[in-house]
């Protein structure tokens, strides 16, 4: 049997996590707007808010503790992927389905949490994972294609680094995971800077990346960090869930566009899922294990 190790997250800074990671979510919504904001490569734009990113880190790590672990440098070389990986799935299929592919994390998690942290994916966890995938198609159903194979592929590859990002970043609960943020944005900003060759962006354009460098990528990458130390590999992506569901929100909010009613039913599924989730796992343990044997 897997070992279950939920005792060891501590009870009095759960829900504070549970929060954090809520905000990273809203925060990270607003990439989406943002970034079409910006008229110049997407990869550069990516390489951008990863520069200035860098930035807001070592001002708060001051002297980051490098310690070249396994974990340390599977998390950089993940977050890596998954930034360049969703960009380019962006480019070459549809907005809709890049996110929701790249949300196809939650299932890896499940599956490499049991291997990798011992970390027991119950009954629940499966319930509410695909009542989440559930509820994301029908999210993105009028927008969905089968068009592009090849971006579609690497959309789906992003869900794998994503998955292997949080896992990586679990690992780390007792040292320090924003270091591996740190290295991560490094190897983006190398790979993604030389792109800004072809096309400057004009003084709007910095601005924007400069919120995109600060407030949708570097804060929230902070409280991610802190987040992860106490929450589960699997709780560490099913809440961030709702960044997706947030990004037609803005849309909305700012340009009017109204989302569809299957689009209203599958973030209310979501919403839904990953809120009872979090009611259910936080009860008492004498309830949970009554829950558990029914």
């Amino acid at each position: 049997m897997m070992i279950d190790t939920d005792s060891s997250i501590c009870p009095k800074e759960r829900p504070r996590a549970l929060l954090l990671l809520a905000v990273t979510a809203t925060l990270w919504s607003l990439g989406g707007l943002l970034i079409k904001s910006v008229d110049t490569n997407p990869l550069a734009i990516a390489g951008s808010r990863s520069a200035i990113a860098v930035v807001l880190f070592l001002l708060v790590l001051k002297k980051p503790k490098l310690t070249w672990s396994y974990a340390q440098i599977g998390a950089a070389l993940a977050y890596a992927a998954t930034s360049i990986l969703f960009v380019t799935a962006t480019k070459t299929t549809t907005a809709a389905n890049a996110v929701l592919l790249q949300f196809t994390a939650p299932i890896y998690v499940a599956l490499f949490s049991a291997w990798l942290l011992k970390e027991k994916t119950k009954l629940l966890d499966w319930i509410t994972i695909f009542l989440v995938m559930g509820g994301m198609v029908l999210f993105f159903l009028d927008n969905l294609s089968t068009k592009s194979i090849l971006g579609n592929g690497i959309a789906a590859a992003s869900g794998v680094s994503f998955a292997l990002f949080i896992i990586f970043m679990r690992m780390q609960k007792d040292g320090s995971p924003l270091e591996s943020v740190l290295l991560g944005n490094i190897i983006t900003a190398a790979i993604g800077l030389p792109f800004l060759t072809q096309a400057v962006p004009d003084t709007s354009g910095w601005v924007y990346l400069m919120i995109l460098g600060i407030v949708q990528l570097g804060i929230p990458y902070i409280l991610f960090s802190k987040a992860i130390k106490h929450v589960t590999a699997l709780e560490a992506i099913l809440i961030p869930v709702i960044e997706p569901l947030l990004n037609p929100v803005w849309v909305f909010l700012l340009l009017g566009e109204a989302p569809g009613l299957l689009a209203m039913l599958g973030g209310f599924i979501v919403l839904l899922a990953v809120t009872v989730r979090c009611i259910l796992t936080a009860l008492p343990s004498s309830t949970k294990e009554v829950a558990r044997s029914s």
